[in-house]
């Protein structure tokens, strides 16, 4: 029973049609999109601009290890072709300086040398073993630390050169002044980061900031969309949806798709836009080790690809027992009464256990997926580390690589691993959009409103002469209800309708105001077929006072006033006609009083006043009373019957009944049985037929007595 209310499979993992869908509701707002795209551009940027300016800040600064070549003897000794290219192409690189018989060059990510060129250049004694500091301010500071040791320093024009073993040996100030050109190029590019790192806050936080503002908006529009669209399907629709299911579409089914662009669609970019990033960068940085660094990611890609097919198998397990748990709570705590009265505590314990296992089984499932892949992910990392670390070690020792570009690839990789396990992650949030997605719009474009192709207006005061001729209806397609009823109602006449329970006495309110239409047959509103008739046209010319009397949260004023622009007194007015005025004015705060839900503060009785009042404040043509007095006590509906004599003279009405009392006085009688008027006639008229009426009267009241 309880698995009625919302209990749905969830079948949706990723759906590009229901993305697309999502996505279209970004149109109004595409100003936002793009500066939320540019800002994520940009942060991206800022971030893989970190390392770079680490691999530079190491390389040409912290280090700043300098290869010497011995120029001299490449002029003596045979060296191949590829050797002396690579030669021509060291002296042209930047901050290559020439002293003396030295070649300086940087031993940056630009050195690079083939193996087989630093083989030859190794074997050929033009390669010294020793590193080099280069440098080219050369202020008074330095050059007296120069004078007194002038067999260690080398120099040549702008540019001077010594071993960095002799300059590691000096104290610490002359180190700082022989080197205060690196500390001004650490300070520059600190700086620099600081800044890159500001506009990358900043950048994020505009990118978050619009995101969040982007997923507000289109929840507010979805939102919209979806109370629209309910609020104008037909009772047909609604009848078939329990108001949680639908209240849930408008909240969590709403949110999932906030989660969408805040958390899944931003998210995911972000990710996949760092890590083409990091592997652009890592190209960039060094081919080779980035080749290598790749051949490790396969292992990944499986892992992530059967974790997500987990994932996805979790959360439907996870969504589906959460929906039985809801459903049960929803029904036994709204129903706990009954459940105490009827001593079934503990087998609503052991049946809310036996789901709540299930639940708690599924959460543990969700959690093993999560708790398995991040672990094994977090090892593939350290891997991929350690192979890096290793080959570009190697290719550090061989003059093929920098050691700032092998850490700068050691963040990098890092870098690549925190969205896959984000990605991975966030795919759970995924499913959980598309489901509520798909949920979503099945409701939108769900067309089941009543259709209101009605052209004819209803000018003036509608005289309210309703005509039935051979209605046909049924709420189930087979179970027919009403069958061939035929009857008229003349302008200001009361009639009652009156019948056993299933005669079809409330679906005459139903058809008549369109809230359901019939399948066959004819119903005129004086002269005009209803259908013909515009929907809102037609509904303020009739207007039923249903047997369920629904007042809102809010004053009394306002549940009378329901959407017309009334002053007080005519409010009051309305209120003294049904004599609902001197309960009210005894309430706290009088017509400002606040009903609260389901006005359970006031009594069944009063409720029914103030329902009435409603309707004539209104003024409909044609006022139908469904079951109107059948929770009044005696005194109150004595004096509703002397307000609706007053109120209704000249009006058409429709009373239905079961209380005869209440209809003794009517113009006319209507009683129906199967779908059909099986009499007709004045109380004292059906009383001598002694028929069908008689028989409910003399039920009632124990024999006729005139």
């Amino acid at each position: 029973m309880s698995d009625y209310f919302d209990v749905e499979e969830v079948v949706k993992s990723y759906d590009s049609g229901i993305t697309k869908r999502i996505l279209s509701y970004l149109k109004p707002y595409k100003k936002l999109v793009i500066i939320t795209l540019i800002a994520l551009g940009i942060s991206t940027v800022g971030e893989l601009f970190v390392p770079i300016i680490q691999q530079r800040v190491i390389d040409d600064a912290v280090l700043a290890r300098f290869l010497a070549l011995r120029m001299d003897r490449a002029s003596t000794v045979p060296l191949s072709d590829a050797t002396r290219f690579e030669l021509e192409r060291l002296k042209n690189l930047p901050r290559s300086a020439s002293i003396e018989s030295y070649l300086f060059v940087p031993q940056n990510q630009k050195l690079h040398l083939p193996g087989n060129v630093e083989s030859e250049l190794k074997d050929s004694g033009i390669v010294e073993p020793d590193a080099w500091y280069v440098f080219t301010e050369i202020p008074d500071s330095t050059r007296a630390i120069m004078g007194k040791n002038p067999d260690l320093f080398i120099e040549s024009g702008n540019y001077a050169a010594i071993r960095k073993d002799d300059l590691n040996r000096f104290s610490t100030p002359d180190i700082a002044t022989v080197r205060h050109g690196d500390i001004s190029f650490i300070t520059r590019w600190v700086m620099a980061l600081i800044g890159i790192l500001i506009l990358t806050f900043l950048f994020t936080f505009v990118q978050t900031w619009n995101s969040t503002l982007i997923a507000q908006q289109v929840m507010k529009d979805l939102r919209l969309a979806l109370f629209k669209k309910t609020a104008s399907q037909s009772t047909a629709f609604l009848s078939r949806h329990p108001v949680g299911r639908i209240v849930t579409r408008l909240t969590s089914d709403v949110e999932t798709i906030n989660e969408f662009f805040t958390s899944v669609l931003i998210a995911f970019l972000k990710d996949f836009s760092i890590m083409t990033g990091a592997l652009i960068t890592l190209f960039i940085l060094s081919s080779e080790l980035a080749l290598v660094t790749i051949l490790t990611l396969p292992p990944v890609l499986l892992i992530t690809m059967l974790s997500r097919t987990r994932a996805r198998d979790a959360f439907r397990r996870q969504r589906t027992a959460s929906s039985r748990v809801n459903a049960y709570l929803a029904e036994r705590l709204s129903g706990v009464q009954v459940v105490q009265l009827f001593r079934g505590e503990k087998k609503s314990g052991r049946e809310f256990g036996v789901r709540n296992k299930e639940l708690l089984d599924a959460n543990l499932g969700e959690m093993y997926v999560f708790a398995t892949f991040r672990p094994v992910v977090e090892w593939l990392s350290i891997v991929t580390t350690a192979v890096v670390i290793a080959v570009g070690g190697m290719m550090v020792l061989n003059l093929t690589l920098s050691l700032g570009t092998t850490i700068a690839f050691v963040n990098l990789v890092a870098m690549f691993y925190n969205p896959v396990m984000d990605i991975a992650e966030k795919y759970t949030l995924l499913q959980s959009a598309m489901a509520g997605g798909e949920r979503i719009f099945a409701i939108l474009d769900t067309e089941e409103q009543i259709p209101d192709a009605g052209t004819r207006k209803i000018d003036g005061f509608t005289r309210g002469h309703i005509d039935f001729k051979d209605v046909h209806f049924s709420y189930k397609t087979g179970e027919e209800i009403l069958k061939g009823l035929t009857f008229t109602v003349n302008p200001g006449e009361m009639a009652a309708v009156v019948g056993s329970t299933g005669a079809g006495k409330t679906t005459i309110t139903n058809v008549l105001a369109r809230l359901w239409d019939i399948d066959s047959g004819t119903i005129s509103l004086d002269g005009v077929p209803i259908q013909e008739i515009e929907l809102p046209e037609l509904r303020r010319a009739v207007l039923p006072v249903l047997q369920d009397v629904f007042l809102f949260s809010g004053s009394v004023a306002d549940n009378i006033r329901l959407g017309l622009d009334l002053s007080d007194e005519q409010v009051e007015a309305a209120a003294k006609a049904v004599y609902a005025h001197d309960f009210i004015m005894a309430l706290p705060e009088q017509y400002h009083t606040k009903l609260s839900e389901g006005a359970t503060n006031i009594s069944s009785g009063q409720r029914q006043l103030i329902s009435f009042a409603r309707v004539i404040a209104h003024n409909p043509a044609v006022v139908i009373l469904d079951e109107a007095t059948s929770s009044i006590d005696t005194e109150t509906e004595r004096l509703i019957q002397l307000g609706m004599q007053k109120v209704l003279a000249g009006r058409t009405s429709i009373v239905i009944a079961h209380r005869l009392s209440t209809i003794r006085h009517s113009d006319r009688i209507l009683v129906l049985s199967g779908g059909k008027v099986a009499e007709e006639g004045t109380h004292e008229a059906l009383i001598q037929k002694n028929g069908i009426y008689a028989n409910l009267y003399r039920l009632q009241f124990g024999g006729i007595k005139e």
